[in-house]
């Protein structure tokens, strides 16, 4: 019957037994073994810090001290390893000091570059969310580095995978090693000093943030050594630095760079997890993006690429995986938490065999629980103070914001982020939602957090593809979302601003594709969304039709532009600035080839050269005026007797928008900034001021005629971006009294400049 306990089946019991003696079974290296190798000594060593940590103990004798959280266990084997590969002779010290639920002990001689993992006792009964298991070798979570790759043979698994009646496999215990067909953690030196980095500390409105993947963006470039492309020494690289620096960002945003792991239904098909959002170690900088070695040497190339983007004005915020691990729910591997203490490490359903997802991804750490909290700050903090990162954009955050069941945005995890004093102190960005229930909180972000902001995506999107009914939810996104973000002293750099992510169309893909085309990934073209809000511009995926073409640059030109000019902080995804395509895929998540790759003969392609150089451009602008990055939310009121107001907003006509006009059916939409009323003051105390302009967007197929505002707006205007153009002036362009009637060609942007 259904949840009914299975029969002895020679290979084990709930208890952990196995049917032939009693005995606890272990099998080592293929060989099978009724008790352990005899232990290597090990002194008591200290409950803190958590992780192996190599340093002088008594007697001045060189070791390492490990220590490992496990509240349920019963005994927890350390295992040491001779080498690399299935080959590697295993060593084991039983870890016997046990203080707050920590199990630890120092043992001499144990030097970096030592492989390890555990092998943790307990009793086997997963009806109430138990699952030790001691034939499976476990990562330590603490693992600073990870040597070797993680496939998903059978052996990996806890249960039997292969039970004949699936319904109750992952209740029958697996009793094959697993040490042959697992990474192990590596014992890391501490000899890193920070005291010649120099952290840009870029203040929030003064940010933007450029997209990355470290292999990705590297893999195909001409001007870095081939053996640097797709690792972190690739990213530092001068020639991947210098990109950034011409393009004009102040930040990379990294996809996930801790270790992680490959789904099996990816294995299966002969693809790879490419993202990386499915992490198994958040202490480690994912191996494989390491030029120089998996023993430990990833950990100081990492900190070299950190170095080298500090020193060009760069900061490195790392794309953080805390909501879920690569261990999937009660039919995945046991590779580390699940080993340990399952039901101290996720949350469970009252049916305790089953895990509570709120990721879609099988499962959800259980962030309520002290040790896990603890295991995420802790993370953090060694991220920041030990690797030199200067902030985290946290993924499906709302799922970490969940207390018992509802998210709650006065929980633990927030809380203890909030008066962290390493961490309040590092740009904090949050994927606003997760999957379950009431997961959706955009805008609901305490201050402190920025948010990406999925209103301004859709916002701009639509209304470029003329599919707005309105143009009030544009005026909002364009003026930096105050109805989202202007409470509990939020500013507008809370909302992160992107057209484009990772997850999606590219920017070209965009206006190229109105279907996804993911076929590659062998799911039926089922995965990745149906709500794209694109258009195609007339033909769907590539086409020779110049006509087309050259409409797709435009439609590229004004979502650009129109990023680039909103209030808030602008996040571009990498190769978006020069057309990368990813052939219609907008899921492109397993998918480490050229399709996710990005492509650096864009860069010097006639048809998409032009693009690059708007966009940096459009960045110098930004850079150079802040009445285009402020700090406050506009007023909309009159600051002097001459009634010129900070933000207005116009019509077609020239005159200044009613209440009516915001709810009519509209194309066109005129927004003036006012450089003489910013608010606050710069760092010397001195009142700040810019000149003042007027962005004209027009969305509709055909010309549209504009009337310029006069006084007391302005006297005279003069273009500075036109996106119906391929290319763009460097001086000021065509100057225009106030008060005269200019045409405005289909789909294009106007940002003038109010003159004298």
């Amino acid at each position: 019957m259904p949840g009914e306990r299975p029969a002895a089946d020679g290979r084990g019991l709930a208890d952990g037994r196995t049917v032939a003696d009693g005995r606890p079974a272990v099998v080592v290296n293929g060989a099978r073994h009724t008790e352990p190798p005899p232990p290597v000594a090990a002194r008591p060593g200290t409950p803190v810090p958590l992780g192996a940590r190599f340093r002088t103990g008594p007697g001045q004798v060189a070791g390492t001290n490990f220590a490992l959280w496990a509240g349920g266990a019963e005994a927890v084997d350390l295992c040491l390893f001779d080498g690399a590969g299935p080959g590697a002779r295993e060593s084991r010290v039983r870890l016997t000091e046990l203080t707050h639920e920590i199990w630890h002990g120092f043992v001499p001689g144990v030097r970096p570059g030592q492989r390890y993992g555990y092998r943790v006792h307990g009793r086997w009964d997963p009806w109430t969310g138990a699952r030790w298991n001691p034939a499976k070798l476990l990562l330590d979570p603490y693992a600073r580095a990870v040597d070797g790759d993680f496939g998903l043979p059978p052996e990996v698994y806890g249960h039997v995978r292969d039970w004949p009646e699936q319904r109750v496999a992952d209740t029958v215990r697996d009793d094959r090693d697993s040490a042959p067909y697992v990474p192990k953690g590596v014992v890391v030196h501490d000899d890193d000093d920070w005291s010649d980095d120099h952290r840009p500390k870029t203040p929030w409105a003064d940010s933007v943030i450029y997209e990355l993947h470290v292999r990705g963006f590297t893999k195909l470039h001409p001007d870095i050594p081939p053996e640097l492309r797709g690792t972190y020494a690739g990213l530092a690289h001068p020639a991947a630095i210098e990109h950034l620096t011409r393009l004009g960002v102040t930040a990379v945003e990294l996809l996930p760079v801790h270790q992680f792991a490959h789904e099996s239904h990816l294995l299966e098909r002969g693809l790879r997890n490419y993202w990386g959002y499915n992490s198994v170690g958040y202490f480690a900088p994912h191996a494989a993006y390491a030029a120089s070695g998996t023993t430990g040497e990833q950990v100081g190339e990492f900190k070299r690429m950190v170095r080298a983007l500090h020193a060009a004005g760069i900061e490195v915020i790392l794309d953080v995986v805390y909501n879920h691990t690569a261990e999937a729910g009660e039919l995945g591997p046991t590779l580390s938490l699940k080993g340990i203490d399952n039901r101290g490490y996720y949350r469970l359903q009252p049916d305790a065999r089953r895990y509570a997802d709120y990721t879609g991804c099988g499962n959800t750490l259980h962030v309520v629980q002290p040790h896990v909290l603890r295991l995420i700050t802790d993370s953090l903090r060694y991220w920041v103070t030990e690797m030199g990162v200067d902030g985290f954009r946290f993924d499906l955050a709302a799922a970490l914001a969940r207390s018992m069941h509802d998210v709650d945005m006065l929980s633990p995890f927030l809380a203890v982020i909030g008066q962290d004093p390493v961490l309040r102190r590092v740009k904090l960005i949050a994927e606003p939602w997760d999957v379950g229930s009431g997961g959706y909180q955009v805008g609901a972000f305490p201050p402190l957090w920025t948010e990406w902001n999925d209103r301004y995506r859709g916002a701009v999107r639509d209304f470029w593809r003329h599919a707005l009914p309105d143009v009030r939810e544009m005026g909002y996104r364009l003026s930096g979302s105050s109805d989202l973000y202007a409470w509990g002293g939020r500013r507008p750099y809370a909302s992160v601003n992107f057209v484009t992510a990772h997850d999606g169309f590219t920017l070209r893909d965009l206006v190229s594709y109105e279907r996804k085309h993911n076929e590659a990934n062998g799911e039926g073209n089922r995965d990745g969304t149906d709500d794209n809000r694109s258009w195609n511009c007339g033909a769907e995926g590539e086409t020779d039709d110049p006509a087309v073409r050259a409409l797709r640059r435009r439609q590229l030109r004004n979502l650009l532009t129109t990023l680039l000019l909103s209030t808030g902080v602008p996040m571009l995804v990498a190769g978006d600035e020069m057309g990368r395509t990813q052939r219609g895929s907008n899921n492109a998540y397993c998918q480490d080839n050229e399709t996710s790759w990005v492509d650096w003969s864009l860069r010097d392609d006639p048809e998409w050269a032009p693009l690059l150089a708007l966009a940096s451009r459009l960045l110098a602008l930004r850079h150079h005026h802040p009445v285009l990055r402020r700090r406050a939310f506009f007023s909309g009121r009159a600051h002097s007797a001459d009634g010129l107001r900070d933000l207005a907003w116009f019509t077609a006509g020239g005159t200044e928008m009613t209440e009516r006009d915001w709810y009519a059916p509209a194309a066109t939409l005129g927004m003036f900034l006012s450089g003489r009323d910013i608010p606050g003051r710069d760092e010397h105390g001195d009142p700040i001021t810019d000149d003042s302009f007027l962005a004209v967007l027009h969305a509709g197929g055909e010309p549209a005629g504009f009337v310029l505002p006069g006084a007391p707006w302005a006297q005279r205007y003069e273009v500075v971006v036109d996106t119906g153009r391929e290319e763009q002036d460097e001086a000021p362009g065509t100057g225009y009294p106030a008060g005269t009637p200019i045409t405005v060609e289909a789909r294009t942007v106007l940002l003038l400049r109010v003159a004298g």
